[in-house]
């Protein structure tokens, strides 16, 4: 009898085990935990909170080629030159904004960026794009979770100073349970996520089921600004939520219904040319166009997510960015290599931006 070498059977063994679905989530019932207060914990709602300490949900993959793969720096001087070479004539400078170049190579204290050009290396500051993950869901949001969007630690009791010696320490982007909460005096909730272990709402971002609008089918994705996180839905089910960076006061994010009308694997942007607050972004990724210039995308330029931060666009990191765009393009709706089209002619997933809460867009925060 032929035997396979066992090198290859183990990987035989690892492709396998990637093929297998998701698993899926055993059945928890946060139940025993609804309505507890500092002085109402139930034996049953302790023994919960022990057991199921974190969400039960799957990360999506990383996408590490582009994130491998991109180089990009800050420029930090207004003025900033770019060269022919290193050391010889000036081609261009920069002007007061935020602007990004793409590195290629280095040579004694120059950088070449894509177009070919160079500039001093002390006029440019590296931006690591973030490895933030979102995740696919497993439970269709039955129970409440969420990310923490600082390091910090639990407070004992609802309004009480963070308390590091008997708390519990939270890092930032970490997924938690959201077992229970109480309103304090100024209308803010205090989630309980654990014994003794209470965060206020301010620093959370957590995952709100949306209604489907009439019209919108198969493929879709709600942009809540008030907890600013985005869930994408097969129909009516959650399938995935990640934490979002949506637009500031004076270039808001718009409330709506929308289509995706177009799709690029990579684009650039550009804004307010010749203003203190002009904007230059070459090779952003992963790009979905649904009102007007406005998109989703990956971003690289910052890693504020659960903040307010972009002029309009939806920000996600670069991994979720892949990832929901080759699930919209999977979509039948959604034909592969999607090109523009009229905005009134698009046939792309649907954007439903709403907000779960009291959101002023003018504010300086969403909640």
């Amino acid at each position: 009898m032929n035997r396979l070498p066992l090198p290859l059977i183990a990987l035989l063994a690892v492709i396998a085990a990637l093929a297998l679905p998701a698993p899926a989530q055993a059945q928890v019932d946060f139940a025993a935990c609804a309505g507890s207060t500092p002085a109402n914990v139930s034996a049953d709602c302790l023994s919960l909170m022990e057991s199921f300490p974190a969400p039960t949900v799957v990360e999506v993959r990383a996408d590490r080629y582009t994130l491998n793969n991109y180089s990009f720096y800050k420029v930090d001087n207004v003025g900033a030159g770019v060269y022919d070479a290193p050391g010889g004539n000036l081609l261009r400078q920069f002007p007061s904004g935020f602007h990004f170049v793409s590195a290629r190579g280095f040579q004694d204290g120059w950088v070449q960026i894509a177009d070919g050009g160079w500039m001093l290396e002390t006029d440019l500051s590296y931006s690591p794009a973030s490895e933030l993950r979102g995740v696919q869901v497993l439970d269709g949001l039955a129970n409440q979770f969420g990310w923490v969007l600082d390091t910090m630690c639990t407070s004992l009791t609802p309004g009480a100073q963070q308390d590091c010696e008997t708390g519990r320490l939270v890092t930032r982007f970490e997924r938690i349970n959201l077992f229970s909460y109480v309103v304090d005096e100024d209308g803010w909730r205090w989630y309980m996520v654990g014994p003794d272990q209470w965060i206020e709402q301010r620093v959370i971002a957590k995952p709100v089921i949306a209604e489907r609008p009439e019209g919108i089918e198969g493929r879709w994705v709600s942009v809540d600004l008030y907890e600013q996180v985005l869930v994408a839905y097969e129909n009516d089910t959650p399938v995935f939520t990640t934490v979002i960076s949506t637009g500031l006061p004076g270039t808001e994010t718009e409330e709506g219904v929308f289509r995706v009308w177009a799709a690029l694997p990579n684009d650039s942007m550009s804004g307010a040319t010749g203003a203190p607050n002009a904007y230059d972004l070459s090779g952003v990724p992963w790009v979905q166009y649904f009102d007007n210039s406005i998109s989703l995308h990956g971003t690289y330029w910052h890693n504020n997510f659960g903040y307010r931060r972009s002029r309009g666009c939806v920000n996600l990191s670069i991994s979720d960015s892949r990832w929901l765009f080759e699930w919209a393009q999977e979509s039948e709706q959604t034909p592969r290599n999607i090109r523009p089209v009229p905005m009134e002619e698009a046939t792309g997933i649907g954007v439903v931006v709403w907000a779960s809460g009291e959101y002023t867009a003018g504010g300086a925060a969403s909640k």
